[in-house]
């Protein structure tokens, strides 16, 4: 399945190969924008593209990329909706609307939509929405975005299209090999890179429990990896069990890893762990979804413009997405990055 659905108020159409499916099957689910977003009382029609996972085509989130055109196009909207067979073909696609500058770019699906949405528009000004629907969702949560509601997302999203954008810092990772990337949330390099690498590729089970089994699965091999962190310009050699790089702070669907960490305060939180036996591991871990594991002393936070990352046979994960094998280097770019998200309480 492959095309690009155009949405504006007086018409829908589809532009490509059409998906093949029926007329029920196409059907989106009734859903309308909240009470006070009809209500506004000066209404600016928006260019919107929105970007659907195309993993979640035959999934049990097919109807959320179909709801979400419904609702914005109701609004008055104009909207492109972006729908293609693997994520390769969608980057293409992608850069190709963002270059035409439109008012939104909005992804639906989990983490991994939402660094692909980050890495086509950090640096420009077209705003970032995202309609969580995958399992994480962690960006979602460190802004404010409802993440296990579709339809509570999706109104979410159609208030903050009549707000200016809200604007928050990104981060930029380079390998040594001269790759760049983008990522919004955090960076995993230690024992959760390895146990977030082994909950990707598990069948089961498909919720965020997945993650957590897969740390503990992942602890019959935990040990010491050596590292050499260099923090703005201070090398520094340590044994650590993981490392994290944070601009915000939620990991592995809510774990709170670097609970200290603002996305608009122009750090970065790096999280180093001393080496800890399997017994003391699984005697923090249950704290850090409060992030309570901070006040143990072997748990140190460093606040930081810069990082580099250096350790043998580590890869690096950006937003749960696997970026490149250690050496990283990794730096703040405050103001990079506009949202669109709930106001700041």
């Amino acid at each position: 399945m492959r095309g690009v659905l155009r949405s504006t108020p007086q018409r829908l159409t589809w532009v490509g190969q059409h998906p093949g499916t029926t007329p029920a099957q196409r059907r989106a689910p009734n859903v309308t924008a909240s009470d006070a977003t009809q209500k506004q009382t000066r209404f600016v029609p928006k260019r919107i593209v929105v970007a659907v996972n195309p993993n979640a085509s035959f999934g049990k989130t097919r109807a959320v990329g179909p709801a979400a055109v419904q609702t914005l196009r109701a609004m008055g909207h104009d909207v492109t909706m972006m729908i293609e067979p693997d994520f390769e073909q969608l980057l293409v696609t992608a850069r190709a609307q963002v270059k035409s500058k439109p008012d939104a770019f909005v992804v639906i699906g989990g983490d991994g939509m939402v660094n692909l949405g980050v890495n086509m528009v950090a640096g420009t000004s077209v705003p970032l929405g995202i309609i969580p629907s995958g399992t994480g969702n962690d960006m979602a949560r460190v802004l404010g975005i409802p993440h296990d509601n579709v339809e509570k997302a999706i109104e979410a999203l159609a208030e903050a299209l009549a707000r200016p954008a809200r604007t928050i810092d990104a981060a930029y990772a380079t390998s040594d090999d001269g790759e760049g990337r983008w990522f919004g949330c955090m960076m995993s390099a230690g024992f959760d890179a390895l146990a977030n690498e082994r909950a990707n590729n598990m069948r089961h089970p498909k919720g965020k429990s997945r993650y957590t089994i897969a740390l503990v699965l992942e602890l019959a091999k935990l040990k010491r990896i050596d590292y050499v962190l260099t923090m703005d310009g201070v090398r520094t050699e340590t044994g650590a069990t993981l490392v994290c790089i944070g601009n915000g702070e939620s990991l592995g669907g809510g774990m709170k890893v670097t609970p200290t960490a603002k996305v608009d305060d122009g750090l970065l939180d790096v999280l180093v762990v001393q080496p800890l036996s399997r017994v003391n591991f699984m005697r923090i871990f249950p704290t850090v979804f409060k992030g309570e594991h901070v006040k143990d002393p072997r748990v140190e936070v460093h606040k930081v413009k810069k990082v580099r990352i250096e350790a043998a046979g580590v890869v690096g994960y950006a937003d749960g997405d696997r970026f490149a094998s250690l050496p990283i280097d990794i730096e703040v770019r405050p103001g990079a990055l506009k949202v669109l998200a709930p106001p700041v309480t």
